[in-house]
């Protein structure tokens, strides 16, 4: 009877396992209204989502059960489920939410671009918690690993902002490069990188102290730098080439190019595998993702996906 009750519990085990989606990257098409859903073993779109007018930023849920889209022509956040694939509620969200940051506790800080607010959000109850006055037209947004900082980027306003959570009060603006889009923090959360856009730069910031403590410009006249993210072994930064048509990845330390990888045109949004080993791009004129090796350094596929794809998040 006990071993017929395990191999029961076994082979429900077994069912589950089979059952479950398999890993997937989420893609939000600016102009196309959907998001596309790859699957990672095959490199190719196994289904289409509509979702409303102009997604950008994309996010998944800490437990990894929900997946969060920014509707910015319908000031919503629209919850798809990724087992189903189904959208299964919205909220609003603001006016024009550009992208967020999903917090460990499982809210979402917005970046309100019309409104030069950030917006702090339940996404279970869709209640809003806080509201914090930035810069003009805010639109990357990082937390920090231990939850306690947020960092919202101004374009206009040339800074970045960084937040007390929970607390939701301003601590310190920083006057990076013009317009910075994007930043992400350190494994530690003691440093922040940031790219801004018209200069063509990337900024190494000490967080506690507000102090630049590195710079490099991207060394060509067509790098518009957007998305960017920090190796999983904290050793490398990959930065969005915007209209480079290329990923510059550069040494943590020292900030140097160590080599450019060609993408797509117009790359924009970056996501990376849990293990670090797979590097995805939005090349948003290219209507393409590229995946890339990061052991390589190289294009390993190109998956078609739908108009101007923006933003995406990674489902393991």
């Amino acid at each position: 009877m006990r071993k017929s009750f395990a191999l029961s519990l076994l082979l429900c085990g077994l069912c589950a396992q089979a059952g479950a989606a398999p890993p997937r990257v989420f893609v939000t098409n600016e102009s196309g209204n959907s998001v596309s859903v790859i699957d990672i073993q095959a490199n190719k779109v196994t289904s289409t989502i509509p979702v409303g007018k102009r997604p950008r930023g994309i996010g998944l849920a800490p437990d990894g059960r929900e997946i969060y889209v920014a509707v910015s022509g319908e000031n919503m956040i629209k919850v798809i489920d990724p087992e189903t694939l189904k959208v299964t509620r919205s909220f609003p969200s603001g006016a024009d939410p550009e992208t967020f940051a999903v917090h460990p506790n499982g809210n979402l800080y917005i970046s309100n671009e019309e409104n030069a607010k950030a917006s702090v959000y339940n996404p279970h109850t869709g209640k809003l918690i806080a509201e914090i006055k930035v810069g003009i037209e805010p639109e990357g947004v990082a937390i920090s690993p231990d939850g306690t900082r947020a960092i919202v980027t101004s374009e206009s306003t040339n800074m970045l902002h960084v937040i007390a959570i929970p607390e939701h009060k301003i601590v310190m603006n920083i006057l990076v490069g013009a317009r910075p889009r994007a930043a992400t923090f350190s494994a530690d959360g003691k440093i922040a990188y940031a790219t801004s856009e018209i200069s063509g730069e990337v900024k190494k910031v000490e967080v506690a102290s507000g102090k630049i403590i590195g710079r490099v410009p991207l060394a060509d006249d067509k790098a518009k730098p957007k998305d960017i993210l920090v190796s999983r072994d904290g050793k490398r930064v990959f930065v969005a080439g915007g209209r480079a048509n290329r990923v510059f990845v550069l040494d943590e330390k020292t900030l140097d190019i160590l080599t450019e990888i060609p993408v797509g045109n117009r790359v924009w949004g970056l996501a990376l595998t849990r293990d670090g080993k797979r590097l995805y791009t939005t090349d948003g004129a290219s209507n393409q993702v590229s995946v890339i090796d990061t052991a390589a350094n190289k294009v390993i596929a190109i998956v078609p996906v739908g108009a101007q794809p923006w933003g995406l998040t990674i489902r393991e």
